[in-house]
């Protein structure tokens, strides 16, 4: 089984490029299932039909779904959030403001990205096809596996036997209905399939996460900002693909501005994000839509590659926590290894190495501390960050 995860900034044609790998994949023989998780859905424009909360078969070995936020949430959720809206009304809130409520922060994302789980335990697929909400900040709610393994391990067991000894007399004297057994069991449920999910997702010969983006200034910077915290989290990401370029065929003197720009950006993808692969899709002359004009995309995007193969393997960019601060590890292969300089500027860190530079978004917890030199182990090179007093603006290392 092989998962893969398109992301980028909004109005990139992530969903594009996810429904026309889709269709590639069905033409190469691989059962495919295309899942938006977007909560304003555009992948059944893509495929010019209309898509269930469940998969649909849209093509010979493809299928295509548009999760839907409260057919999800029963499904998920439903017996928590059942008890959610009896505390509301019991406080006296009015039904429908009760169920809108009773939908909690990041549960709608959470919920849409379990369909992951659920196919890949089902084993219907070959291959499943992601078209991410507009922000790669979607990803880093995959961290909370980790803090709910806990909860579910020391704390659930104990609230759960407090409630059993309370339920009857809460009800009785109070009338605040408390958690049956029932919810306990479906919030227990709902944490182990969510640690099934997030096993998945940072396996790197199962899944890999894939940029999207546009060769402009804005659209960059949310893409290295993704990228930052896909390496954070550890989730492996394999490839860039550079979207609506213009074409080279293209003469009319209208579009030289626009073409000088696009290159400049497009060393910029080159420099930032090495040694990831980079692909360059060009700007289409017509609207993307149907399954036709999608495998032509297909074609223009992976040539006759397989788009189910690795592209790349190991992480970039690494952050450990070391005494007394931070070491980030960026592997820069085939630079040199004199004169290294370091400017951090806000929450970006720009490493020059001889003549080669890379603008690297850093992690929260990174913004604001001092660097205090760089070093080279084999082609990684090794950065510190301390709160103490150091090189913070314009730090050299050599090695």
């Amino acid at each position: 089984m092989r998962v893969m995860l398109y992301t980028g900034k909004g109005g990139v044609g992530k969903t594009t490029i996810s429904a026309a790998t889709g269709v590639r994949c069905a033409e190469l023989g691989y059962r495919t299932v295309v899942l938006s998780t977007d909560l304003a859905h555009s992948l059944a424009d893509s495929f010019d039909t209309k898509l269930e909360p469940e998969p649909m078969l849209v093509a010979p070995n493809l299928w295509a779904q548009e999760s839907d936020i409260y057919y999800n949430l029963n499904r998920y959720w439903g017996t928590v959030q059942h008890w959610i809206n009896a505390l509301f009304a019991w406080r006296g809130v009015e039904e429908l403001a009760a169920e809108e409520l009773a939908v909690l922060p990041g549960m709608d994302e959470l919920a849409n990205l379990l369909w992951i789980d659920t196919h890949a335990r089902r084993g219907d697929f070959d291959v499943i096809i992601v078209d991410c909400a507009p922000t790669g900040e979607t990803l880093r709610l995959l961290s909370f596996p980790e803090i709910a393994r806990w909860w579910v391990q020391k704390l659930l067991p104990v609230h759960r036997r407090i409630a059993t000894v309370l339920r009857p007399v809460v009800r009785t004297w109070i009338g605040m209905p408390l958690p049956e057994n029932a919810v306990y069991d479906s919030i227990q449920d709902l944490f182990v399939q969510l640690d099934g999910m997030h096993a998945t997702l940072v396996d790197p010969e199962v899944t890999t996460v894939r940029l999207v983006l546009n060769p402009e200034k804005m659209v960059i910077k949310e893409a290295q900002r993704t990228y930052t915290y896909l390496n954070l989290f550890g989730y492996p990401a394999d490839l860039v693909v550079c979207n609506r370029m213009l074409p080279s065929s293209v003469r009319d003197s209208y579009f030289d501005d626009w073409r000088t720009s696009q290159a400049t950006y497009r060393q910029e993808v080159e420099a930032n994000f090495a040694p990831l692969p980079i692909l360059d899709v060009p700007l289409f002359g017509k609207e993307v839509v149907g399954i036709d004009a999608l495998s032509e995309m297909a074609r223009a995007v992976y040539g006759e590659r397989d788009p189910t193969e690795i592209r790349y393997r190991g992480r970039v960019q690494t952050t450990e926590q070391v005494d007394g601060g931070y070491v980030l590890k960026l592997r820069l292969p085939f630079v040199s290894k004199e004169n290294i300089h370091l400017l951090t500027s806000g929450d970006e860190l720009v490493v020059h190495v001889g003549q080669q530079k890379r603008n690297v978004i850093l992690p929260r917890a990174l913004v604001g501390l001092t660097t205090q030199g760089a070093r080279f182990e084999g082609d990684t090179l090794e950065i510190r960050f301390s709160r103490e007093k150091g090189e913070r603006n314009g730090g050299k290392s050599k090695r």
